[in-house]
């Protein structure tokens, strides 16, 4: 993003050349991107962390480089596939970390730029990419988590607003978030995905109290939220009354090389454990010069190539022009299981690995086969539509799932 003579803020032009456009990112990035700010956001869930990261994300927004696929009126570069992939490579490659909003930016804002007012998308599109607002998504509830349709929080119309009362749970930057797409019941009598509504709610609103919740990593990164009679206007409904679902299933995903991002955090992580395998201590060993320890890195690089195969299979048919289908589902599962492998190879560093990135990626990758669906339930998305296997036995109609691979707040 430039600026005019009298101050004012551009957006980006759209990108011609893909290569041009690489080059010049690789170039910023290392004019923009520090070791020092590297190290400030690699503090997760610290004050600092969070400051840098924010601030970060800002510069990236105002130089035009927050989300080069979006549309250039909502400050994106209205990037192709390619170029897309070329951003994800080169950030990726710099250890460069996208926008604090990475929910939002993925999810909630191609919600609102497909179902909202143009109130709605000029009021909260460009904000959320620019880091200045905070988003969570109000999805999950203690008894509907992989499962949307089971959600209970409740919203009855009175007059021109909503009034909701539930809980939700697991909600990521639910302790920071300004906003929050909250996902409610607003018809208990219709069939369970036709009585939905998607609300787009202030936090700061009377009635709505937010319970941090610790992981075992140390940080506090998701949240509980509860809605005690809590009023939102009517004018903050995303899409149709009763009609949540559809927001939820049929949400635009502009970021469609965000595939990418799976295997290129998995291939830099790979890599930087490579490297600490091979460095000699001060007694003279390596980790990798065990064989048990050389069998345990082969079967991890064997892995990460697989999952980057399976992503760049499902890239090459987007660039074919036929979009990816249950698919997703098999990256999202190899993904989770591969990361969680990796992150346990580290325990070859020895003491190494009890302190500093290797212990947070030990703690924090666990939770990778649940968050955004858990492995259970994408095995069944994989039975029933890769393989074609009857489904499972159940007297509630056929299940729908939200979207494959999908976060879930």
């Amino acid at each position: 993003m430039s600026l005019t003579t009298d101050g004012t803020a551009t957006d980006p032009s759209p990108v011609a050349d893909p290569e041009a456009f690489r080059e010049e990112l690789r170039t910023w990035l290392a004019d923009e991107f520090s070791d020092d700010l590297r190290s400030r956001i690699a503090r997760r869930g610290t004050e600092d962390g969070i400051a840098a990261h924010r601030a970060w994300n800002a510069t990236l927004f105002d130089a035009g480089w927050a989300a080069p696929s979006w549309p250039g009126r909502f400050g994106g570069r209205d990037a192709d596939l390619a170029t897309q992939l070329a951003y994800h490579e080169e950030m990726a490659a710099a250890g460069a970390p996208g926008p604090f909003n990475a929910i939002g930016v993925s999810n909630i804002a191609p919600a609102i730029m497909s179902h909202g007012t143009e109130e709605q998308q000029e009021r909260f599109i460009r904000p959320m990419l620019r880091g200045d607002d905070i988003w969570s998504q109000g999805m999950s509830e203690p008894e509907a988590g992989s499962d949307l349709a089971s959600l209970r929080c409740r919203a009855e119309l009175d007059g021109e607003d909503f009034v909701v009362t539930g809980q939700k749970t697991w909600n990521s930057n639910g302790d920071l978030a300004d906003f929050c797409q909250l996902y409610v019941r607003s018809d208990p009598d219709a069939p369970k995905r036709k009585g939905i509504t998607c609300l787009l709610v202030d936090m700061r609103t009377p009635g709505i109290e937010v319970r941090p919740i610790r992981t075992m990593a140390g940080d506090a990164g998701f949240a509980e939220v509860f809605l005690d009679g809590v009023r939102i206007p009517r004018s903050a409904m995303l899409g149709e009354l009763h009609d949540g679902w559809s927001v939820a299933t049929r949400t635009l995903n502009n970021e469609r090389a965000g595939v990418a991002v799976l295997y290129l955090h998995l291939r830099r992580k790979l890599d930087d454990l490579l490297a600490a395998a091979t460095r000699t201590d001060e007694w003279g060993h390596r980790p990798a010069d065990d064989p048990t320890n050389r069998q345990e890195l082969a079967r991890r690089y064997v892995e990460v190539r697989l999952v980057e195969l399976l992503a760049k299979r499902t890239l090459g048919a987007m660039m074919a022009g036929r979009m990816p289908g249950p698919e997703g589902s098999v990256i999202k599962l190899a993904w989770s299981s591969t990361d969680q492998s990796l992150a346990g190879a580290a325990r070859m560093l020895g003491m190494d690995s009890l302190e500093g990135r290797w212990a947070w990626d030990q703690l924090s990758s666990r939770s990778l086969t649940i968050a955004g669906g858990t492995s259970e339930v994408v095995r069944n998305i994989i039975g029933e539509r890769v393989l074609g296997l009857p489904r499972e036995p159940t007297t509630e109609p056929p299940r729908q799932e939200p979207s494959e691979g999908a976060h879930r707040g």
